[in-house]
């Protein structure tokens, strides 16, 4: 007996009128604008900001022109304001921060989507957001009643077993030798970070997929191998994020780094034991005792962190969209 496969005939639809409008073009025009609106407020308030903090702030660059970012002399009893000592103390700490957090993150990460066992991936995830939720001040507290005390003879035994050698004599020093210092405020700001980075990485590293993972295996590469070849290049953009956003919090965190720098002014120095200052750190002290052009100084490094802030940002877009341009040449 013969089949008929002939499809069964459609019902001819309606005919549209010529004015009629296609069913949901006036909901997708309501949200196409409404999400534009949304971006664009987002910018219109961080215009708003960076107007009424310059406006304030006007006073001291008036007053100080461009010495003002690059003088190391801040002396409000003088009327003197050189922004240069906190920059790098900032700076410094920052770099402290990531030098010991992203080898970490990276590793727990890792640890977390490529080898821990089932039983054990979810306590370690739980235990890395609590860090995350943990207040700054609960930080900065322990880290200066309990963690201080505590590494400040470490730090005598380093500076006195790296003296006279060159380079790490220096950084392994201090003038003088003191538990709050760039080296603490940067180790407590490592802490804070780790969280930050291991969650961004942890879901990267989990959208690798498993295709490229099997393959590798199936091809004979061993696990490093598989994570070298397949995972990483997926996750390059992501990592760089990662640490970019952790870099963000650590030039913007402000009580940790008040309660363990040691807020010493006018510190340039490569002794990462030595006391310094941030720009952060110096606002939060100073603050409540400024008025006038001493306020506006204070305003002003406001001003100059959103900028650093800006420029991080800006340069993390710009790393990952080249980062995304040689992987997709690369694929």
């Amino acid at each position: 007996m013969a089949l008929d496969l002939q499809p069964p005939p459609t019902r001819p639809s309606a005919p549209r009128l010529a004015d009629e409008r296609p069913p949901g073009i006036v909901v997708d025009t309501a949200f196409r604008w409404l999400a534009f609106a949304a971006g664009m407020l987002v910018l219109v308030i961080l215009g708003l900001i960076l107007y009424s903090t310059t406006e304030q702030a006007w006073p001291a660059f008036q007053a100080e022109g461009i010495d003002f970012l690059i003088k190391n002399d801040w002396n409000p009893a003088a009327g003197s304001y050189g922004a240069l000592s906190f920059v790098f103390g900032t700076l410094l700490i920052s770099v402290i921060a990531l030098l010991i957090a992203v080898p970490i993150s990276l590793g727990i990460a890792l640890f977390v989507t490529e080898v821990a066992p089932s039983w054990l991936r979810r306590p370690v995830i739980t235990v890395i957001d609590l860090l995350a939720t943990i207040p700054s001040v609960v930080f900065g507290l322990w880290g200066a009643y309990v963690f201080a005390p505590w590494v400040l003879p470490r730090y005598e035994d380093l500076a006195n077993a790296f003296s006279g050698v060159p380079v790490l004599g220096t950084l392994f020093n201090g003038t003088p030798v003191s538990a709050r210092s760039f080296m603490t405020a940067g180790i407590i700001l490592a802490i804070m970070v780790i969280p930050i980075v291991t969650s961004i990485t942890r879901e990267v590293f989990a959208t690798t997929p498993a295709a490229q993972k099997e393959g590798a295996m199936a091809l004979g590469a061993t696990r490093w191998e598989m994570i070298r070849g397949a995972v990483f290049p997926h996750a390059r953009s992501g990592i760089t994020s990662a640490v970019l956003i952790g870099l963000g919090r650590a030039i913007g965190e402000t009580i940790a780094v008040v309660l363990l720098i040691g807020s010493l002014p006018n510190k340039i120095t490569a002794e990462l034991f030595s006391p310094g200052d941030s720009m952060a750190s110096v606002i939060v002290s100073q603050f409540g005792e400024a008025s006038g052009t001493h306020r506006s100084a204070l305003i002003g490094l406001g001003v100059l962190l959103f900028i650093i802030t800006l420029i991080v940002g800006v340069i993390a877009r710009g790393l990952i969209a080249r980062s995304d341009r040689k992987l997709g040449l690369a694929r």
